[in-house]
């Protein structure tokens, strides 16, 4: 709210202190209140086509064609200094208040008069007039000097950059294999913030083109406050079921920062033991946009009933179409000494695929592809399903969701805008962040009893919808069966194409050519 009135009082400041500048170039000031012909007249004022004032209904593009007006508009009135075009771009109605109450006069439309003085330049210098040359050059208002030139570049540059990477595309690489084989470790995405819909950011102040942590410093690289509201424009395409998304991760509001990763004060409070002396360490308190980056495929979408039976995905009672390179864990026996390890490079088997390796004997985390290479150079190995340690899953109620494991869990429905659901203690533990968290609401539970905003309720609208993310490495990827579902406000975008790739993430084990250039959704 704060933001929006800023926002709000910087517009009436603008066309405020736009009026006596259209009145000083002999313009009809009383146009500057109006919405749209304050910005045709200013157009008309810098020598530019009027008709350009439609560009400003086009997101994103919009503020580089008002940063542009603007400073224009300081020029036409004879300021030229790098300071009054940084003033323009940082706060037009204070420089627009300082040229009026400093009576600088109107100069003439900017833009018109310096294609006029670079014409006689190239006449000058066409007719070899040295004397007269040397005069325009000497007295050009409109030259740079090469400190300028320089800064004035970098500073587009990255304002450019920033934007490009905050609204469109971003490039992101993959740390984990917790989608592999479709995704590995070392591949380098170009991901669309397009496709599901430009999210505008919600965290204004920050250091541009970092993520959350500051390089080389122990730090977050944004200040969360003020901050703007959840909005999103339409998207061009929905998620589907089996999309690979990017998404912030739904239990990243406040984590504990650790050199290898970084853990939610929910594992914390699941498993103590996960993070070494959390009390020593800070705890950073992260709004939704600044959550760190996941990258997941969608196995259900609002609405949903998922189930996963004997390693089976089900989607509203159907099997799902498995991803081609689906992995999991396997025991390998019996090799007779003939498997070759020398092989696992080229069959896609990386580091983070071995988990154990006791003589002929290890446990390797393998796709129906690599295990048939397997069997075609080791005929004798006997290869099973390696038997997964039960642990603790979401939602964390072993009362009303018994006996629940990474290969047999669910049914879960997966909360949709719009619909109503029965509330009680059974199913409570399922959908308390959603309404806790996601949606805002104060949720209380005393004796058997839901207070939802200080009201006893036994039933639930949702405002939002919600996404089913796992990863195609079933046995190795913490995805919602450990922390739910993923909300519509923490979507990022659709992963495009891999522009690069190295093995294990580092250049010195080799570039993996063959997968550059290549889509990121091998399903």
């Amino acid at each position: 709210m704060i933001i929006l009135i800023f926002l709000l009082v910087t517009y009436l400041l603008f066309c405020y202190t736009l009026r006596p500048l259209l009145v000083k170039a002999g313009f009809d000031g009383s146009k500057a209140w109006i919405p749209g012909a304050n910005f045709a007249e200013a157009f008309r004022m810098v020598g530019d086509n009027p008709n350009r004032v439609w560009w400003l209904l086009f997101p994103i593009y919009n503020i580089f064609v008002y940063v542009g007006i603007c400073v224009d508009v300081v020029r036409s009135f004879g300021k030229y200094k790098f300071s009054d075009s940084a003033l323009a771009v940082i706060y037009a109605p204070y420089i627009f208040y300082r040229i009026n109450k400093n009576g600088n006069k109107y100069v003439g439309p900017t833009l018109k008069l310096e294609k006029e003085y670079v014409q006689k330049l190239q006449e000058a210098n066409a007719k070899g007039d040295k004397l007269v040359l040397a005069r325009l050059e000497n007295n050009n208002p409109y030259k740079k000097g090469l400190a300028r030139e320089w800064t004035e570049a970098a500073v587009f540059a990255i304002f450019a950059a920033a934007f490009i990477r905050m609204f469109l595309i971003e490039a992101y690489q993959i740390p984990t294999s917790s989608m592999e084989g479709s995704l590995l470790v070392g591949d380098y995405l170009f991901v669309s913030k397009a496709n599901y819909g430009i999210r505008t950011p919600q965290t204004v102040l920050m250091v541009p083109l970092v993520h959350n942590r500051l390089p080389f410093f122990d730090g977050e690289s944004y200040i969360s406050k003020p901050n703007l509201p959840y909005f999103r424009l339409p998207a061009m395409t929905p998620i589907k079921r089996n999309d690979p998304v990017v998404f912030n991760y739904p239990e990243g509001d406040s984590v504990y920062f650790d050199p290898k990763r970084t853990y939610s004060i929910y594992d914390v409070r699941r498993d103590p033991g996960r993070v070494i002396n959390p009390e020593g360490k800070t705890l950073s308190i992260r709004p939704v946009d600044k959550e760190d980056h996941y990258i997941k495929r969608c196995i259900g979408i609002s609405g949903d009933t998922i189930q996963v039976k004997n390693r089976q995905v089900f989607v509203n009672g159907i099997p799902a179409v498995n991803p081609k390179y689906l992995q999991y864990f396997y025991s390998i026996t019996n090799t007779g000494g003939s498997l070759n390890k020398n092989y696992f490079d080229d069959w896609g088997i990386s580091q983070e695929d071995i988990l154990n390796i006791s003589g002929n004997d290890m446990i390797l985390v393998l796709n129906k592809e690599q295990i048939d290479k397997i069997k075609s150079e080791a005929p004798t190995a006997q290869i099973t399903p390696y038997p997964m340690t039960p642990r603790p899953l979401f939602p964390y109620d072993s009362v009303h969701y018994k006996n629940w494991s990474i290969d047999n869990y669910g049914p879960v429905w997966i909360p949709k805008s719009g619909v109503t659901i029965h509330l009680g203690p059974a199913n409570i533990a399922m959908y308390r962040r959603v309404i806790g968290v996601y949606e805002g609401n104060k949720l209380e539970e005393h004796a058997g009893k839901i207070i939802i905003n200080g009201k006893e309720s036994d039933s639930y609208t949702f405002k939002l919808d919600y996404f089913w993310m796992m990863g195609d490495n079933r046995h190795n990827s913490e995805d919602s069966r450990f922390w739910g579902f993923v909300p519509e406000t923490h979507i990022v975008g659709k992963p495009l194409f891999i522009w690069f790739s190295t093995k294990d993430a580092m250049m010195s084990h080799g570039i993996r050519w063959n997968r550059i250039f290549t889509g990121a959704n091998k399903f």
